[in-house]
């Protein structure tokens, strides 16, 4: 693709790559970014589906918002409003206890209520679109990375696609895949992971993240759900949901339908993974999972009709369960000019992965000379 050097490669158009692209772009180092989806967001990607009547259908069905409290955060946050790429959305929050089936209260619960949310502008995915489209910033989509290759003599990374096609050489390299060294990318690809644990002592954190799977169920209904008076729930005594969240009451949304997504418990989709396994689930299963966790959303007792739209998607390896980088909040090697950067290293959710993103981009700033 390119037979120049380039400066940083930076794997994952997910909100972590994609900030410490931008940044790191903005501060005259040039990038390249791989992904291997269609398009950018990973878990703050927007779905489109049509349904069997043609209507169009868009589910942020990964992160439904997300919540700043970090001051650096918060300064990057505002620039994005400026811009038109985020908006606050406005939702009213409940819990839902299913063993009783009513709605209850709790200080918790309150100041859920009142954190300010944010959501990406007309879709989540629409902030890591802008900033992978930052000058500076080549992307290339549909093109998953199969080798990270350190020539020693050189003093450069090789990077190989997943075909062993030769992508480029590149002075450093970012990392946003949490399974970029893990032995859960052998299990998913069948291919051994790109980065070899031996390259960096600090690679081996990344051996065996926990992660909470989570099974999404996408919903569209013709009517309101005028019982439902929150719109966004969270659920108690459900071995079945965890939280759910309507779409299109959130800004920039369209409202011709009414649309819903619903959350699994972690321990519903262990259970699922653990019979069906970590490869592509088959339509089969995600039709059982989809039914189910209807089902469980239909018998709260909140009178809600048959949707005409359902779609379930699985989150195999989304969301982290331990921070790795709390402090550095990035894994980092000077010699080799290597960050990892995600969620996973600093708190398992959007601000952390922007703080991650952040704090990955400044340690090549600071060498910017030697790039």
């Amino acid at each position: 693709m390119q037979n120049t050097v380039a400066k940083v490669a930076v794997a994952g158009s997910g909100i972590a790559g994609a900030v410490c692209a931008a940044t790191l772009a903005r501060n005259g180092i040039s990038v390249t970014l791989f992904e291997s989806a269609r398009g950018p967001g990973g878990r703050m990607s927007q779905r489109r589906e049509i349904s069997e009547d043609g209507r169009e259908l868009l589910f942020d069905h990964g992160a439904p918002y997300f919540t700043v409290a970090n001051p650096d955060v918060l300064s990057v946050v505002a620039e994005w409003e400026s811009r038109g790429l985020v908006a606050e959305w406005k939702s009213n929050f409940g819990s839902f206890d299913c063993s009783t089936n009513k709605f209850v209260n709790t200080e918790h619960h309150k100041l859920e209520r009142e954190t300010k949310k944010y959501v990406g502008m007309p879709g989540m995915n629409s902030i890591c679109k802008a900033l992978c489209h930052e000058p500076g910033v080549e992307s290339i989509f549909n093109v998953g990375i199969g080798k990270f290759e350190w020539l020693e003599h050189e003093n450069l990374w090789s990077v190989m696609g997943l075909g062993g096609q030769h992508l480029g050489d590149f002075k450093g390299v970012v990392a946003s895949d949490k399974n970029i060294a893990s032995p859960r990318f052998t299990a998913v690809t069948g291919q051994p992971p790109p980065l070899d644990l031996s390259l960096a002592p600090e690679l081996a954190q990344l051996q065996n993240i926990p992660l909470h799977p989570c099974f999404a169920l996408m919903l569209a209904f013709n009517d309101p759900l005028s019982s439902v008076h929150a719109k966004e729930l969270s659920f108690t005594n459900s071995k079945v949901l965890s939280r759910a969240f309507c779409e299109s009451n959130k800004p920039g949304r369209s409202s011709t339908s009414e649309r819903w997504v619903l959350h699994s418990t972690t321990e519903y989709a262990e259970d699922v993974i653990a019979q069906s396994g970590l490869v592509k689930p088959s339509k089969e299963t995600l039709s059982k999972v989809g039914n189910e966790m209807l089902q469980e959303f239909l018998g709260t007792g909140l009178s809600i009709p048959q949707p005409f739209f359902m779609k379930a998607h699985r989150w195999g390896s989304a969301f982290p369960a331990a921070s790795i980088a709390e402090v550095e909040k990035c894994v980092w090697n000077e010699k080799k000019k290597l960050a990892i950067c995600g969620d996973f290293c600093v708190s398992p959710n959007v601000e952390g992965a922007i703080l991650s993103g952040l704090a990955a981009a400044s340690k090549f700033k600071n060498l910017a000379s030697s790039l």
